[in-house]
């Protein structure tokens, strides 16, 4: 594969990582867990953030 293909990957895999880590912050569950508590799941935080910086990562491989 070349650099080009492996960017386009990693771009599209971190936007459905990204989806992923706000479908969770998002629930019903975790809005209930940071009105009680304050807490935010920390696989929110892991998928949005992985999921940046794998578009990130991405982006840099196609330039």
């Amino acid at each position: 594969m070349n650099n080009r293909t492996i960017g386009v990957i990693l771009i599209i895999a971190g936007a459905a990582l990204g989806l992923w880590g706000y479908d969770i912050y998002d629930s019903a569950s975790s809005q209930l867990s940071r009105t009680l508590n304050g807490d935010t799941p920390i696989e929110a935080w892991a998928g949005m953030a992985g999921g940046a910086i794998a578009v990130l990562a991405g982006i840099i491989k196609i330039k």
